[in-house]
C-alpha cells in the first residue's frame, strides 16, 4: 500500500458479525495506549452525509465538488466519485492526512492486500476468509476454532485481548 505513511490495520468480516461495534470498543482502549487513531470505513451503500435544505447541499447540487463545511468543531470534505467501481484503498489514503496518527484502522476493503483480522461469529455460518487471504494475520471469533499456526487466534468478545495483541504490533 504505497500511499500508506502509517501502519494501517483492517477488520473484516460478513454484514453483521460485529466490526464497527468491535471498533467502538477498541479505540478508546487503544488510545489508552496513547496511540493516535484514523479509520477509514468503506461501504457499498450509497450516502450523504449532508442534506436536503442545507446551504452546502444546495451548492454541492448546484455542481461544486469538493464541498468542505467546516464549524470550530469539525470539517467534512464531500467529493463526489465519477467511477462506478469500487474505490481502492490506496486511493483514498491520498486524501486522509495521516500526518499526526500512529496507527489508521481500515473497516472493509476486504478484498485489498493490507494486514487484517478477520471477524467471525459461528451463528452467522458464513464461511471463513482466511484460507483465501494471506493478508490476514489474526481470527478474532466468539467460539475457538483450530487455525493454522501463522494465523493468531483472539477472542471476539475480549477487546482489551484484542488490543493488546495490535499495540505488539506496533
Amino acid at each position: 500500500m504505497q500511499n500508506a505513511h502509517i501502519p494501517l490495520l483492517g477488520f473484516v468480516a460478513a454484514s453483521g458479525t460485529g466490526k464497527t461495534t468491535l471498533l467502538t470498543q477498541l479505540i478508546p482502549l487503544l488510545k489508552h495506549h496513547g496511540l493516535r487513531i484514523g479509520l477509514i470505513k468503506h461501504s457499498h451503500h450509497d450516502f450523504d452525509i449532508d442534506h436536503q435544505g442545507k446551504d452546502s447541499y444546495r451548492l454541492r447540487m448546484a455542481g461544486a465538488t469538493p464541498v468542505m463545511l467546516v464549524s470550530p468543531y469539525r470539517r467534512a470534505v464531500i467529493t463526489e466519485l465519477n467511477a462506478i467501481q469500487e474505490p481502492s484503498l490506496n486511493e483514498q489514503l491520498t486524501f486522509f492526512d495521516q500526518s499526526e496518527l500512529d496507527l489508521l484502522l481500515i473497516e472493509g476493503f476486504k478484498s485489498e492486500a493490507f494486514p487484517k483480522i478477520e471477524l467471525h461469529r459461528a451463528a452467522l455460518q458464513q464461511p471463513l476468509l482466511y484460507p483465501y487471504d494471506p493478508n490476514i494475520i489474526a481470527l478474532a471469533s466468539d467460539t475457538p476454532l483450530a487455525t493454522p499456526d501463522y494465523l493468531t487466534p483472539l477472542d471476539l468478545n475480549n477487546p482489551e485481548l484484542i488490543a493488546d495483541f495490535i499495540v505488539s504490533l506496533l
